[in-house]
Protein backbone atom coordinates (compact mmCIF):
# COMPACT_ATOMS: atom_id res chain seq x y z
CA UNK A 1 0.00 0.00 0.00
CA UNK A 2 1.30 3.45 -0.95
CA UNK A 3 2.00 5.84 1.92
CA UNK A 4 -0.42 8.56 0.77
CA UNK A 5 -3.29 6.55 -0.69
CA UNK A 6 -6.45 8.66 -0.71
CA UNK A 7 -4.72 11.81 0.54
CA UNK A 8 -5.07 15.22 -1.09
CA UNK A 9 -2.06 17.55 -1.04
CA UNK A 10 -1.30 21.14 -1.97
CA UNK A 11 2.32 21.91 -2.84
CA UNK A 12 3.33 25.52 -3.46
CA UNK A 13 6.31 26.21 -5.69
CA UNK A 14 5.67 22.82 -7.26
CA UNK A 15 6.83 23.41 -10.83
CA UNK A 16 10.57 23.17 -10.15
CA UNK A 17 13.22 22.00 -7.73
CA UNK A 18 12.21 20.41 -4.44
CA UNK A 19 8.54 21.20 -5.04
CA UNK A 20 8.48 19.32 -8.34
CA UNK A 21 10.39 16.39 -6.88
CA UNK A 22 7.89 16.20 -4.03
CA UNK A 23 4.94 16.47 -6.41
CA UNK A 24 6.21 13.45 -8.33
CA UNK A 25 6.90 11.46 -5.19
CA UNK A 26 3.48 12.21 -3.69
CA UNK A 27 1.79 11.09 -6.90
CA UNK A 28 3.85 7.88 -6.87
CA UNK A 29 2.68 7.31 -3.29
CA UNK A 30 -1.01 7.54 -4.20
CA UNK A 31 -1.82 11.17 -3.41
CA UNK A 32 -3.93 13.59 -5.41
CA UNK A 33 -1.76 16.68 -5.80
CA UNK A 34 -2.55 20.30 -6.55
CA UNK A 35 0.78 21.96 -7.28
CA UNK A 36 1.08 25.69 -7.70
CA UNK A 37 3.68 28.09 -9.00
CA UNK A 38 3.99 31.72 -10.06
CA UNK A 39 5.44 30.48 -13.37
CA UNK A 40 2.38 29.43 -15.38
CA UNK A 41 4.38 28.27 -18.40
CA UNK A 42 6.54 25.94 -16.33
CA UNK A 43 3.57 24.65 -14.36
CA UNK A 44 1.49 23.85 -17.42
CA UNK A 45 4.48 22.09 -19.00
CA UNK A 46 4.94 19.94 -15.89
CA UNK A 47 1.22 19.15 -15.79
CA UNK A 48 1.35 17.97 -19.40
CA UNK A 49 4.46 15.88 -18.75
CA UNK A 50 2.91 14.26 -15.68
CA UNK A 51 -0.24 13.41 -17.66
CA UNK A 52 -1.89 12.24 -14.45
CA UNK A 53 -5.55 12.76 -13.59
CA UNK A 54 -4.52 13.10 -9.94
CA UNK A 55 -2.26 16.10 -10.67
CA UNK A 56 -3.62 19.62 -11.13
CA UNK A 57 -1.59 22.79 -11.72
CA UNK A 58 -2.84 26.20 -10.58
CA UNK A 59 -0.92 29.42 -11.11
CA UNK A 60 -0.44 31.14 -7.77
CA UNK A 61 1.24 34.12 -6.19
CA UNK A 62 1.59 32.88 -2.60
CA UNK A 63 1.71 36.43 -1.28
CA UNK A 64 -1.78 37.12 -2.64
CA UNK A 65 -4.63 36.12 -0.35
CA UNK A 66 -7.18 35.88 -3.16
CA UNK A 67 -4.89 33.36 -4.88
CA UNK A 68 -4.85 31.20 -1.75
CA UNK A 69 -8.62 31.33 -1.55
CA UNK A 70 -8.84 30.27 -5.21
CA UNK A 71 -6.35 27.41 -4.75
CA UNK A 72 -8.15 26.07 -1.66
CA UNK A 73 -11.60 26.33 -3.25
CA UNK A 74 -10.45 24.70 -6.49
CA UNK A 75 -8.77 21.86 -4.58
CA UNK A 76 -11.95 21.12 -2.65
CA UNK A 77 -14.07 21.31 -5.81
CA UNK A 78 -11.71 18.93 -7.62
CA UNK A 79 -10.71 16.47 -4.90
CA UNK A 80 -13.12 17.07 -2.00
CA UNK A 81 -10.75 17.93 0.85
CA UNK A 82 -7.17 18.83 1.86
CA UNK A 83 -5.04 16.47 3.95
CA UNK A 84 -1.51 17.78 3.34
CA UNK A 85 -0.01 21.21 2.77
CA UNK A 86 3.62 21.66 1.76
CA UNK A 87 4.42 25.39 2.02
CA UNK A 88 7.45 25.15 -0.25
CA UNK A 89 7.45 28.32 -2.37
CA UNK A 90 10.21 30.77 -1.55
CA UNK A 91 12.97 32.99 -2.89
CA UNK A 92 16.61 33.29 -1.88
CA UNK A 93 18.50 36.57 -1.66
CA UNK A 94 22.09 37.05 -0.47
CA UNK A 95 23.36 40.54 0.30
CA UNK A 96 25.42 42.66 2.65
CA UNK A 97 23.38 44.55 5.22
CA UNK A 98 24.21 48.14 4.11
CA UNK A 99 23.43 47.30 0.48
CA UNK A 100 19.97 45.83 1.08
CA UNK A 101 16.84 47.89 0.49
CA UNK A 102 13.43 48.03 2.10
CA UNK A 103 11.96 47.01 -1.26
CA UNK A 104 14.07 43.84 -1.25
CA UNK A 105 13.08 43.14 2.36
CA UNK A 106 9.38 43.52 1.52
CA UNK A 107 9.66 41.32 -1.58
CA UNK A 108 11.33 38.48 0.27
CA UNK A 109 9.09 38.66 3.33
CA UNK A 110 5.97 38.76 1.17
CA UNK A 111 6.82 35.44 -0.45
CA UNK A 112 8.72 33.59 2.27
CA UNK A 113 6.72 34.65 5.34
CA UNK A 114 3.35 36.04 4.25
CA UNK A 115 3.03 33.19 1.75
CA UNK A 116 3.38 30.61 4.52
CA UNK A 117 1.02 32.48 6.84
CA UNK A 118 -1.68 32.69 4.17
CA UNK A 119 -1.33 28.98 3.45
CA UNK A 120 -1.82 28.22 7.13
CA UNK A 121 -4.71 30.67 7.44
CA UNK A 122 -6.71 29.17 4.59
CA UNK A 123 -5.84 25.48 4.84
CA UNK A 124 -5.83 24.80 8.59
CA UNK A 125 -9.59 25.45 9.00
CA UNK A 126 -10.29 22.91 6.23
CA UNK A 127 -8.17 20.32 8.01
CA UNK A 128 -9.74 21.17 11.37
CA UNK A 129 -13.20 20.43 9.95
CA UNK A 130 -12.24 16.76 9.61
CA UNK A 131 -9.77 16.69 12.53
CA UNK A 132 -6.81 15.47 10.53
CA UNK A 133 -3.94 16.95 8.55
CA UNK A 134 -0.23 17.44 8.11
CA UNK A 135 1.51 20.70 7.22
CA UNK A 136 5.17 20.91 6.25
CA UNK A 137 6.75 24.36 6.05
CA UNK A 138 10.00 24.86 4.16
CA UNK A 139 12.47 26.75 6.33
CA UNK A 140 16.27 26.43 6.04
CA UNK A 141 19.43 25.95 8.05
CA UNK A 142 19.53 29.77 7.75
CA UNK A 143 16.42 29.82 9.96
CA UNK A 144 18.38 28.20 12.80
CA UNK A 145 21.97 29.46 12.50
CA UNK A 146 23.47 32.70 11.22
CA UNK A 147 25.81 33.39 8.34
CA UNK A 148 27.13 36.45 6.55
CA UNK A 149 24.98 37.79 3.74
CA UNK A 150 21.85 36.01 4.93
CA UNK A 151 20.13 38.56 7.16
CA UNK A 152 17.00 38.82 4.99
CA UNK A 153 16.74 35.17 4.09
CA UNK A 154 17.62 34.08 7.62
CA UNK A 155 15.01 36.41 9.11
CA UNK A 156 12.33 35.02 6.81
CA UNK A 157 13.19 31.40 7.49
CA UNK A 158 13.49 32.05 11.22
CA UNK A 159 9.96 33.40 11.09
CA UNK A 160 8.78 30.25 9.32
CA UNK A 161 10.45 28.13 12.00
CA UNK A 162 8.62 29.95 14.82
CA UNK A 163 5.28 30.13 13.01
CA UNK A 164 5.48 26.38 12.57
CA UNK A 165 5.77 25.80 16.30
CA UNK A 166 2.97 28.27 17.08
CA UNK A 167 0.62 26.59 14.60
CA UNK A 168 1.59 23.14 15.85
CA UNK A 169 0.55 24.02 19.40
CA UNK A 170 -2.60 25.86 18.33
CA UNK A 171 -3.89 23.01 16.14
CA UNK A 172 -2.69 19.95 18.05
CA UNK A 173 -6.14 19.58 19.61
CA UNK A 174 -7.51 19.18 16.09
CA UNK A 175 -5.09 16.31 15.36
CA UNK A 176 -3.22 18.47 12.85
CA UNK A 177 0.54 18.19 12.76
CA UNK A 178 2.74 21.12 11.67
CA UNK A 179 6.47 20.64 11.14
CA UNK A 180 9.29 22.47 9.39
CA UNK A 181 12.17 21.22 7.26
CA UNK A 182 15.56 22.94 7.23
CA UNK A 183 17.59 22.00 4.17
CA UNK A 184 21.17 22.99 3.58
CA UNK A 185 22.35 23.54 0.03
CA UNK A 186 20.47 21.19 -2.27
CA UNK A 187 21.17 20.71 -5.99
CA UNK A 188 18.67 23.31 -7.20
CA UNK A 189 18.74 26.76 -8.73
CA UNK A 190 19.22 28.22 -5.25
CA UNK A 191 22.55 26.41 -4.89
CA UNK A 192 23.57 27.67 -8.33
CA UNK A 193 22.71 31.21 -7.24
CA UNK A 194 24.67 30.82 -3.98
CA UNK A 195 27.70 29.50 -5.85
CA UNK A 196 27.78 32.57 -8.10
CA UNK A 197 26.90 35.10 -5.36
CA UNK A 198 29.47 33.77 -2.91
CA UNK A 199 32.13 33.09 -5.55
CA UNK A 200 32.40 29.48 -4.43
CA UNK A 201 32.47 26.47 -6.75
CA UNK A 202 29.63 23.98 -6.29
CA UNK A 203 32.05 21.28 -5.12
CA UNK A 204 33.40 23.66 -2.50
CA UNK A 205 29.85 24.45 -1.33
CA UNK A 206 29.47 20.74 -0.70
CA UNK A 207 32.57 20.75 1.49
CA UNK A 208 30.72 22.95 3.98
CA UNK A 209 28.74 19.87 5.04
CA UNK A 210 30.21 17.01 7.09
CA UNK A 211 28.88 14.49 4.56
CA UNK A 212 31.02 16.31 2.00
CA UNK A 213 28.43 17.02 -0.70
CA UNK A 214 25.30 18.91 -1.62
CA UNK A 215 21.93 17.33 -0.94
CA UNK A 216 19.74 15.80 -3.62
CA UNK A 217 16.20 17.00 -4.24
CA UNK A 218 14.96 13.45 -3.74
CA UNK A 219 16.45 13.38 -0.24
CA UNK A 220 14.38 16.40 0.76
CA UNK A 221 11.24 15.05 -0.91
CA UNK A 222 11.52 11.78 1.02
CA UNK A 223 11.75 13.70 4.30
CA UNK A 224 8.64 15.68 3.36
CA UNK A 225 6.87 12.41 2.52
CA UNK A 226 7.73 11.06 5.98
CA UNK A 227 6.28 14.14 7.70
CA UNK A 228 3.20 14.09 5.46
CA UNK A 229 2.48 10.41 6.05
CA UNK A 230 1.07 8.54 9.02
CA UNK A 231 4.58 7.23 9.69
CA UNK A 232 5.16 10.49 11.61
CA UNK A 233 1.80 10.49 13.41
CA UNK A 234 3.26 11.49 16.81
CA UNK A 235 5.57 14.18 15.46
CA UNK A 236 4.54 17.83 15.50
CA UNK A 237 6.26 21.16 16.06
CA UNK A 238 9.68 19.79 15.13
CA UNK A 239 12.39 21.35 12.98
CA UNK A 240 14.02 18.72 10.80
CA UNK A 241 17.46 19.63 9.41
CA UNK A 242 18.25 18.03 6.06
CA UNK A 243 21.77 19.36 5.95
CA UNK A 244 24.40 16.64 5.80
CA UNK A 245 25.35 17.31 9.41
CA UNK A 246 25.94 21.07 9.03
CA UNK A 247 24.07 22.14 12.17
CA UNK A 248 25.75 19.41 14.24
CA UNK A 249 29.12 21.14 13.90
Amino acid sequence: MAQLDGKVAIISGGAAGIGLETTRLFLDQGAKVVFTDINAEAGKKVEAELNNQNALFIQQDVGNEADWERVVNTTIEKFGTIDILFNNAGIYIIGKIPELTVETWNKLMRINVLGVFLGLKHVLPIMAAHHHGSVINASSIAGIGGSAGHILYGASKGAVRTMTKDAAVEYAKENIRVNSIHPGYIKTGMADYASVSLGVAENDLGKLFPLGRLGERSEVAKAVLFLASDASSFITGVELPIDGGFLAQ
